[in-house]
């Protein structure tokens, strides 16, 4: 090999690992902020005489206006690339939690911590960040690429719980929103790290790409898509995942205060869960590498649906609550590199941002459902057992979903012929 070919390879690997490192901070500030919400909800509830239902609502409202705004934000990024869009969204979550903290009213919340987060989130999340590394990673290495960047991400979810909890405890409510806010802003100027890394590797994996299909035009490919009836599937399924992990993440903490757990061990419970979503959305990455990617899904969601079912049966202890932290960190986010690469290994990656968009769009309506079902299911018989009996059968109906999935690639005479 020469030396010029030696450097070439040098320079690709340190673009992707920038690429990596990069994808896995902003989803760290992004997704580590929104995993404290659930420690909130006491505080507004007791401090500022808010209903659970409504605080409930506004968190919720986050996850439909980001499943919403997905699609367009993952467009966005297709066309114009990641820089622009992170700083917009950041600006904007930031923005969102600054006027959650200064809530005097319901709509002040509702505004703050459901309009402006979801869109601000919309733009630095998984639609954006991981489409931008799938369309960089080669097939071969596109799905441990996207763990590893999901893997890294999840350390925010580690970091930011307790953080915004130690911070709510000394400081109050609105000083930990602001700090959660400025954790945003600083990840806002990483989108340009993501697009110079991305543009870096880039004529390698267009050759790659091309090689694959034809660049259609967007309106062609999801016009083929909506009538593929293996992306009908995997958008039905990726409902339970939000519905699912929106209930959890939002009302764990309040199901523990009522099972007389010890005080603080839901905001431990989150942290494990983003602890050992690190281990798992890694090694999902990894098993989508090496298995077909739809059944490694259908599995992961039998596991989680079984575990919440075991978790509510048996007798609720610490050590209960420790295991099943664990087991949700290890089936948390490790549908999000699976499905896009699902999406990118039978459509391409020309459009994924905008193809994930749309099936993220049926996830976040499950979080919506998810994280407002709990609060009213609560308020209006005083117990989540109907709600948590639903998450589990949920799991069961995803994966009757996912097993018969095609995954063979989309030709491009098909393409053509949408």
């Amino acid at each position: 090999m020469s030396t010029s070919s030696l450097s070439q390879s040098s320079t690709n690997r340190a673009a992707a690992w920038a690429l990596i490192g990069a994808a896995a901070l902003i989803l760290s500030a992004a997704m580590g902020v929104r995993q404290t919400f659930g420690l909130f909800i006491g505080p507004f509830s007791f401090d500022r005489g808010m209903p659970v239902t409504l605080i409930a609502f506004a968190i919720a409202l986050h996850n439909l206006v980001w499943g919403f705004a997905q699609p367009f934000a993952g467009a966005a990024a297709d066309r114009y690339g990641a820089a622009p869009v992170v700083a917009t969204g950041a600006a904007t979550f930031a923005a969102g939690l600054a006027l959650a903290a200064a809530a005097t009213s319901g709509w002040m919340l509702v505004l703050g911590l459901g309009v402006f987060v979801g869109i601000g989130i919309s733009c630095t999340s998984f639609g954006v960040v991981l489409a931008t590394v799938g369309r960089v990673a080669s097939p071969q290495t596109r799905s441990v690429a996207m763990g590893l960047a999901s893997a890294g991400g999840s350390l925010g979810q580690v970091l930011m719980v307790p953080f915004a909890q130690e911070m709510r405890v000394h400081a109050g409510v609105p000083a930990s929103l602001y700090a959660l806010a400025f954790v945003l802003l600083l990840a806002a100027p990483l989108g340009i790290v993501l697009d110079r890394a991305s543009r870096r590797s880039r004529a390698t994996a267009l050759r790659e790409t091309n090689a694959q299909a034809p660049a259609m035009p967007l309106r062609e490919t999801l016009a083929y898509a909506s009538r593929h009836r293996g992306y009908r599937l995997l958008t039905l399924g990726f409902f339970t995942c939000g519905f699912q992990l929106a209930f959890i993440a939002t009302h764990l903490p309040g199901y523990l205060m009522l099972c007389h757990m010890p005080v603080g061990l839901g905001a431990t419970a989150l942290a494990l869960i983003g602890l050992f979503n690190m281990i798992g959305s890694w090694g999902c990455g990894w098993l989508g590498g090496r298995w077909r990617q739809h059944r490694v899904l259908a599995w992961l969601y039998l596991i989680r649906g079984g575990a919440i079912a075991l978790f509510v049966l048996l007798p609720t202890t610490s050590v209960s609550v420790v295991v099943f932290a664990a087991v949700m960190g290890l089936t948390w986010l490790g549908t999000v590199p699976l499905t896009n690469g699902l999406i990118a290994k039978v459509f391409g990656t020309r459009h994924l941002g905008t193809l994930f968009g749309v099936v993220f769009l049926s996830h976040q309506l499950g979080s919506f459902l998810g994280a407002w079902l709990g609060g009213y299911v609560f308020d209006t018989t005083g117990s989540y057992s109907l709600i948590w009996g639903a998450t589990a059968v949920a799991g069961l109906v995803a994966a009757l979903l996912h097993f018969p999935i095609d995954d063979r690639p989309v030709a491009g005479d098909s393409l053509a012929a949408a």
